[in-house]
């Protein structure tokens, strides 16, 4: 224990003082707080990373107390990993057990011994504390296949199934199986298909390649394809009794359905006669499914020529979402119902199957599941809710820290660690450990987690973490508003509900103000630097400046005009902008139905999977931010109302089709 939290506690008595050093422990703790040895624990990550053995050497003993050492031996450890000796990895993992470094050092090690062959070294750490992946599968069933004998073999062959490349470990395995005949010449012509459907063509080229006698398919003939794929599909000039020719024909039916559903579809028909059976129904059904991502009015209709027994998850959900976008709920009703078992738990499906149910006039069958999803807190909770003519109800029973609880929670050389992270921008390493250091806890002491990261400015892990807890909930700590005057401001200044500017940067950034994505997006709103640049303009901000972006007060004013800007492009609808804001605004336009759409329908039906969970999030959360912001004699405003309808792009052109 530290000396500063050996302090708190004599201060026990006094309780008033012991509250407020408490609030601010983690901060003033000296494992924690800001000190010189930070800059050193930067360098070291950087030589790291560069790979600079030599540096970090230098840098080791100068940090050795610091609460980040540990992380150091591990980068020590990972750059020497081929030849430092097995018993300083062994005391590092004996040291550091049940932590995300010697999880990560596991794992590496593990791998560095089968890259040896040193089997006798891979026995003593396998198997690993985290689950492993593809690689260390494979070189764990290498171990298991010198220990044991060929049987093993047999473990390796349902990791050929797979649309992706796959680890240079497992590439003797299935080279032997291959040899023995246990992965046949349909398994390998299997997976050339799983890869053309993941898009992965360099690899369908050279499995195709490798394919034996008439199955072969070269490389150029890809590419003649290629250059025109719904012309090679319409002239039809395949060789379709030879297993080459069959698969050139789906190939161009992938790839022209891929660019035009609705073409390719026209030309299918014209040759789709010429396959077997089994072909005929595979093609039926990938052309059904890449119809209904495309939003294509005919899709609903190709799903029935569909064999739903080959049809996988993703292609039967989108079933489901072709009979939604065309009205037809008894084959909405049908494709829910046939959904498999690990799709059709799912709050979505069970609520359009409660719609579909109503629609049939079976509301005594709807009623149990609207009631069962009514509980639930999330998008589709909060219609089933309103569809018995319930409000939802976010009931709150918060789980206060004790002063005593929180020094002892922030005692911990985990938490310190993570803290520390946090503040170093070493921001996925921190999330690893908060996730270790929250595993398993009752929703009590996750809402006290959640607090102490709240106050610790770990915004980001105290929403997640009170969104773990089943039972008893923190709508505080789940939906905070930090920064209310600046938001509120930004929602005044730029005529956008503050709810809905919450709900948005809720999903953007989790409040975390400093935060940049992958993709270089900055601040709450997660902007990105060109876009804040043309608010500028707009704005005729001349005083701005590039490194203001993290601004809280210029970040939520540019994200709130750039979100009502197209707001006012888009009939106002929020579903429509949240996708705008996510997917750009010219993916949302041309999403927009050919004919007026209910709201929920629209947003099930939008193509993009990240981008259709984050619009139901972000409506989801608009709800819950009305209810802690609006005063309480507020009208409910129900989340079906601000669904709305979603219309067509020109509105004029719909009613001139339908004159």
């Amino acid at each position: 224990m530290t000396f500063m939290l050996m302090q708190l506690r004599h201060l026990l008595p006094d309780r008033g003082t012991l509250v407020a050093l408490a609030i601010g422990a983690f901060a003033m703790s000296p494992a924690v707080a800001q000190n010189p040895g930070d800059a050193e624990i930067v360098a070291a990550k950087a030589a790291f990373d560069r790979g600079d053995a030599a540096k970090l050497a230098a840098i080791a003993p100068r940090v050795q107390d610091h609460v980040l050492a540990p992380y150091v031996a591990l980068w020590q450890i990972e750059l020497a990993l081929d030849t430092v000796d097995a018993e300083t990895v062994h005391v590092y993992l004996r040291q550091w057990a049940a932590t995300p470094m010697a999880d990560r050092l596991a794992v590496d090690w593990l791998k560095s011994r089968a890259r040896r062959g040193d089997w006798t070294g891979f026995s003593i750490e396998y198997p690993p504390r985290a689950a492993p992946d593809t690689e260390l599968t494979c070189d764990a069933i290498q171990y298991h296949r010198q220990r044991d004998g060929d049987a093993a073999l047999l473990d390796a062959k349902p990791l050929w199934f797979t649309g992706q490349s796959t680890p240079d470990a497992c590439e003797p395995l299935f080279a032997e199986l291959i040899a023995r005949k246990l992965i046949t010449a349909d398994d390998r012509s299997l997976r050339v298909r799983l890869a053309i459907e993941a898009g992965n063509q360099r690899l369908a080229r050279n499995l195709a390649d490798a394919l034996p006698g008439d199955a072969r398919v070269k490389s150029a003939e890809f590419s003649a394809i290629d250059r025109d794929p719904q012309r090679a599909l319409a002239h039809g000039q395949f060789h379709w009794k030879a297993p080459a020719g069959r698969m050139l024909a789906l190939y161009a039916l992938e790839r022209a359905a891929r660019a035009d559903a609705g073409n390719a579809h026209e030309a299918w028909l014209k040759c789709r006669d010429r396959l077997p059976d089994a072909d005929r129904a595979y093609g039926n059904a990938r052309i059904a499914f890449l119809g209904a991502r495309q939003l294509d009015p005919g899709a609903n209709a190709w799903y029935r020529e569909a064999d739903l027994d080959r049809q996988d998850s993703d292609e039967r959900a989108w079933h489901v979402r072709a009979a939604l976008r065309a009205g037809d709920w008894p084959a909405v009703l049908a494709a829910v119902e046939a959904l498999p078992a690990e799709l059709a738990g799912d709050a979505a499906w069970r609520y359009w199957r409660a719609r579909a149910l109503d629609k049939a006039g079976r509301a005594s069958e709807a009623a149990p599941l609207y009631a069962a999803l009514s509980g639930e807190y999330s998008f589709y909770g909060i219609l089933a809710a309103e569809a018995i003519g319930k409000r939802p109800v976010a009931l709150s029973k918060p789980a206060p820290p004790t002063t005593v609880w929180l020094v002892d929670f922030g005692a911990r050389t985990d938490v310190q660690r993570v803290v520390k992270l946090a503040q170093l921008d070493m921001r996925q390493e921190s999330i690893r450990e908060w996730a270790r250091v929250i595993q398993g806890l009752p929703d009590d002491s996750l809402l006290m987690a959640a607090e102490f990261a709240r106050r610790a400015g770990l915004p980001d892990r105290s929403i997640n973490t009170a969104d773990r807890t089943l039972a008893r909930h923190d709508f505080n700590l789940r939906y905070p508003t930090p920064f209310e005057a600046q938001f509120l401001a930004a929602a005044q200044t730029n005529n956008v509900e503050a709810p809905l500017l919450y709900g948005i940067a809720r999903q953007e950034s989790r409040f975390v103000a400093n935060i940049v994505s992958s993709a270089g997006a900055m601040g709450l709103m997660q902007l990105m630097p060109p876009t804040a640049r043309w608010v500028s303009k707009q704005l005729n901000r001349t005083d701005y400046r590039a490194d203001a972006i993290t601004d809280v007060g210029v970040n939520s004013q540019f994200g709130a005009f750039y979100l009502k800007y197209w707001m006012d492009r888009l009939d106002g609808q929020a579903a429509l902008a949240a996708a705008a804001y996510n997917a750009g605004p010219g993916r949302a336009q041309a999403w927009r139905p050919s004919e007026p759409l209910e709201g929920a329908i629209w947003v099930e039906t939008i193509p993009f999977n990240e981008t259709r969970d984050y619009v139901k999030k972000v409506m989801a959360n608009t709800m819950f931010y009305a209810r802690a912001l609006a005063p309480r004699d507020a009208p409910y405003v129900s989340l079906t109302e601000r669904l709305g309808t979603i219309r067509p792009r020109n509105p004029a052109a719909a009613v001139a089709r339908n004159g």
